[in-house]
């Protein structure tokens, strides 16, 4: 009975906020600091929120990553990507786990990128969900992502993206989101970078995501975002070094359910000198 009722205030919650029920909630520590407006990332963090950016990597790149949802142990989460570019296009993979011993999901994406043209690529994953409760058991189900980027101008990206465009039935009457992303990133200079998006899960209203990097000097950046459904706001930092590896810290901040701070490593194979 215990781990019944825990199980439903984890869903009450989760759907409070849009949260998990098999999509990612996070393109790492850094997309979390800028309000998660990254459907226009062309980084590692790309493998969680649109493969089409993938395609932009030159060398391995890796991530780890941690979020504990308004601080709560019952709503963590944890997710591994890693990616590596080709001659023939960039594979990636990226694992993701939600959740605790009463409710837990994870998940497994196999991803594929590549340049379309000079200045548009594409992106697809395949994934593989599994939801654990264990009054119930376990069910796993297969569906797919899909993403583009392109360069409009000099200094003006836009990236689209849709997560399990097939209706897909998880437990009675829930399903697995479908959720639709398009978005900007301004670049007016290699200091900053300004991003915008409109999120669409066709179960909830739009969200209107925001964010913000600069970098104060060559290698630190402090970054700031915002979102309209849930209403949040977010900030963090991140720190690149002359080896490769980049630390990100970051946390986000909903006025009734508080603060759910991420934390993120990764390691750039191109940034390394």
């Amino acid at each position: 009975m215990k781990k019944i009722l825990i199980f439903t205030f984890i869903l009450a919650i989760a759907f409070a906020v849009n949260a998990q029920n098999g999509a990612p909630s996070i393109a790492g520590a850094r997309g979390a600091a800028m309000g998660n407006a990254s459907v226009a990332f062309t980084d590692i963090n790309s493998a969680f929120s649109n493969q089409a950016g993938l395609a932009y990597l030159t060398d391995l790149s890796v991530t780890v990553g941690a979020e504990s949802r308004f601080l709560l142990s019952e709503l963590n989460s944890f997710m591994v990507a890693a990616a590596y570019p080709t001659k023939s296009g960039t594979f990636g993979l990226d694992l993701n786990y939600f959740g605790s011993d009463a409710y837990n999901e994870q998940k497994i994406g196999l991803a594929y990128a590549r340049r379309l043209f000079s200045k548009m690529t594409m992106g697809a994953q395949l994934d593989m969900i599994n939801t654990r409760i264990p009054e119930y058991g376990n069910k796993s189900l297969f569906t797919f992502e899909l993403g583009f980027h392109a360069q409009l101008l000099k200094q003006v990206f836009v990236g689209a993206h849709v997560f399990s465009p097939i209706r897909l039935e998880l437990v009675e009457d829930e399903y697995i989101p479908t959720v639709f992303r398009l978005g900007l990133a301004y670049k007016p200079s290699n200091k900053l970078t300004v991003t915008g998006e409109v999120e669409k899960d066709i179960d909830f209203a739009p969200n209107v995501k925001a964010g913000i990097e600069y970098a104060i000097i060559e290698s630190f950046f402090i970054r700031f975002g915002a979102n309209t459904n849930p209403a949040l706001v977010s900030f963090g930092i991140g720190y690149a070094m002359k080896n490769g590896i980049g630390i990100d810290v970051s946390s986000s901040y909903h006025q009734p359910l508080g603060f759910s701070p991420s934390v993120g490593i990764t390691y750039d194979g191109s940034r390394k000198k």
